[in-house]
């Protein structure tokens, strides 16, 4: 995905860092291309540079929205978010409210609980106003609402100098719409609906003149809808609310319920994983080809080929219907032409596809943009991953044509000077400068610091290429193509040979972060390499000794592997991708060590990300910290413009339990096997409920026993079996 830009030719598309997140604390809600950015008291407050607002497929459809009692803001007493993430609660109260200079209701004399949540690109609240006072109380709710309707390019900070219109706003008994004739010819808009009646209500302002009795209750109701011209809501607001509030928990359940469920002796990791498996399903959106996780909140909520391709790997052994979902949305969506502008070329997996005005005018290049090198291989490397955990045949043989030509243009276009290698460069000069994982435009450089010039041949899309021709093997011979089959495993094994000779540097003890486009190996430590260990294309005598690096004191921060080690020419604690600790980056590191058996190396990760959670809102891993060393005591350094859920950090913990245990899933022997399983010090006991494989299902629980573990079938369903190997 975009990120932070260095360099002065880097086009402005970056996450621009001039208003930290973490200096206000936010609240999150999502539901399919809808997304909210709130304050803690519920509140969409203007400031310079703010982030807050109600957004729909790329459009701030509100940017204020803000509730006042008395003509002052509430206190706010709590703000949370419900386990499931289905709802924000907001407990408030009131200040000192005065009349002629004397104070007629003492403050917390009044309790106001906001419950949201969002689903069919409308917004719902309800607010239940209590009345703790002696007698009756007359007082004034107002709301203060506007929309300025930006595209999210431009509030994360790329310039624009042209805008559309915005309308007057059209006002009813009860409802208000907010409209914006976009210069791209689509007219957006915002319907407000209260309930019940306002006593006085504008374009910017619903008020309410309430009175309220002792131990009373008073509720009113707002919806808050996008896109909503031309379609009569078929109930009242308060019947809308109730019907949509059971809509989203049943949704909920139904689709949570489908991934196998996790539970230990500690409960601080439990909320950390229920925290992690919540956001994964929140950032799921419903498209008619299945699930598809949106990247993060709030940069990144909309598709990104690589991202929900490495987020379903991570959530394969949880739930393979992610895969499956992104798998047949990525087909639908292939490349199918050369289109330079959007780094397209038949066969190659999409990156990025946004539905905002800039993105339909091309004032940014991201309609539907190709500049990913990765996505291509992890597409049939997920592939593969998937018909390994399901024996699903029947979506794999839909999958094939697209498979073929994800490997033709791996062939063709992502090796064009034939040496073997995929290498990337931008076609135009509008394109992303970085196109793998780390796209900063001074992530990738040699030894001495000096940039790397391309066309830029990165050392974990090697492995992710060899892993893809290890795919194609395996699901060419399930399918019955054994000449495709033969012909990618020799492919592999060629390139294999070749990856060892170019990017093995005996001097740093690991493989070069890339070789630029002389062929000149970049001597970097960084973490890429450690994405190697998951395709298998490594020889366990270098594994090992990449792990021992990887576990020193200059790549390991204590909470993380960092993305390069600290001796290095660009390190820096605080770059996005130079020095910085990654929750995914780690996830994939360690489910590859464990692939090789480097279990202590495994669960000094899991330990280190863990501890890092506690420290953390809701025990939430964000996109990305700060790199800084671990001190006692104290928690992590934050990055000012991390996402925060975001899809594949919510994965990493899921993953890095998945590599702790060494668990695979064998489904023509309808088995689960665990491969030299440890639980890390801060987990003695832990129960995974509902694996399943197929229709059958198998709960097991897990038991530390010193360095060893001892497991239990406690209940199965169907015929499946578990097997421990050691």
């Amino acid at each position: 995905m975009t990120a932070e830009a260095r360099d002065s030719q880097e086009p402005p598309y970056a996450v621009g860092a001039t208003v930290s997140l973490q200096e206000r604390q936010y609240r999150t809600l999502k539901s399919g291309d809808m997304f909210g950015v709130f304050d803690l008291s519920g509140n969409i407050l203007p400031y310079e540079g703010g982030t807050e607002g109600l957004y729909n497929r790329d459009t701030r459809h509100l940017s204020v929205f803000e509730l006042s009692i008395g003509g002052g803001r509430p206190v706010l007493l709590s703000s949370t978010l419900r386990d499931d993430n289905t709802a924000l609660i907001c407990d408030l109260s009131n200040p000192d409210l005065s009349q002629d200079g004397r104070v007629v209701i003492e403050h917390g004399a009044i309790h106001i609980r906001r419950t949201r949540f969002m689903i069919n690109a409308t917004c719902f609240e309800r607010i239940q106003v209590r009345s703790f006072a002696q007698e009756a109380q007359r007082v004034r709710l107002e709301f203060a609402f506007n929309s300025d309707f930006t595209d999210l390019f431009e509030v994360r900070g790329t310039p624009r100098t042209r805008h559309g219109t915005l309308e007057a706003a059209a006002v009813e008994a009860d409802r208000v719409t907010l409209g914006y004739q976009g210069l791209d010819g689509h007219r957006r808009t915002t319907v407000l609906r209260f309930s019940p009646q306002p006593s006085a209500l504008d374009g910017s302002r619903a008020q309410f003149d309430l009175t309220l009795q002792p131990e009373r209750q008073t509720l009113l109701y707002v919806e808050i809808a996008c896109e909503a011209e031309g379609s009569a809501p078929p109930r009242d607001v308060r019947e809308n609310y109730l019907a949509s509030l059971v809509e989203t928990r049943r949704w909920m359940r139904t689709r949570s319920a489908r991934a196998a469920a996790m539970d230990s002796s500690n409960e601080l990791f439990n909320e950390a994983i229920r925290r992690a498996v919540s956001d994964l399903y929140m950032l799921i959106t419903e498209k008619p080809t299945g699930l598809y996780p949106y990247a993060g909140i709030p940069w990144f909520t909309a598709v990104f080929g690589r991202d929900a391709l490495i987020t379903a790997y991570e959530a394969l052994w949880l739930d393979p219907a992610i895969a499956r979902g992104v798998l047949r949305f990525l087909a639908a969506t292939q490349a199918t032409t050369v289109d330079p502008a959007a780094d397209a070329e038949p066969g190659k997996i999409v990156h990025e596809m946004r539905n905002g005005e800039m993105a339909e005018l091309g004032e940014v290049p991201f309609r539907r943009y190709y500049g990913s090198v990765d996505s291509t291989p992890l597409f049939v490397m997920l592939a593969g991953a998937y018909v390994q955990r399901t024996h699903d045949d029947n979506t794999v043989q839909q999958l094939w044509p697209h498979l073929e030509a994800a490997m033709d243009w791996i062939d063709r276009y992502g090796d064009q000077d034939g040496d073997g290698f995929v290498e990337y460069f931008r076609a135009a000069g509008t394109g992303l400068q970085n196109q793998g994982w780390k796209d900063s435009a001074d992530s990738i450089f040699h030894a001495d610091g000096r940039l790397a010039e391309g066309p830029i041949a990165l050392c974990e899309v090697q492995g992710y290429v060899y892993a893809a021709r290890q795919a194609m093997a395996l699901i060419g011979r399930r399918l019955g193509h054994q000449a495709v089959a033969a012909d990618q495993e020799q492919k592999a094994e060629t390139l294999r040979i070749a990856f060892e000779k170019a990017f093995w540097c005996e001097e740093i003890a690991t493989y070069a972060l890339a070789l630029d486009g002389q062929k000149r190996p970049c001597r970097v430590r960084s973490s890429n390499p450690g994405h190697l260990l998951l395709s298998g294309i490594v020889a366990p005598e270098r594994a090992a000794r990449m792990a021992e690096g990887f576990m020193g004191h200059d790549f390991f921060s204590g909470w993380g592997i960092r993305t390069i080690a600290s001796t290095e020419a660009r390190y820096n604690p605080m770059a996005y991708h130079n020095g910085s600790v990654w929750p995914h980056d780690n996830a994939l590191i360690a489910m590859g060590l464990a692939r090789y058996g480097h279990t202590e190396a495994v669960a000094k990760i899991f330990e280190g990300l863990f501890s890092a959670a506690l420290y953390i809102d809701m025990r939430r891993l964000p996109e990305l910290f700060c790199g800084f060393a671990r001190r006692r005591a104290q928690g992590p350094t934050f990055y000012p413009v991390a996402c925060s859920p975001q899809a594949w950090a919510a994965a990493a913990l899921p993953a890095l339990l998945q590599a702790s245990l060494g668990l695979s899933i064998d489904p023509e022997a309808c088995a689960v096997i665990f491969s030299n399983p440890r639980l890390p010090p801060f987990l003695d006991e832990m129960v995974l409920h509902r694996i399943a494989i197929g229709a059958a299902q198998v709960t097991v629980h897990i038991r530390r026993i010193g360095d060893e573990v001892a497991l239990n079938v406690v209940e199965r369903r169907g015929r499946i079996h578990v097997v421990v190997r050691t």
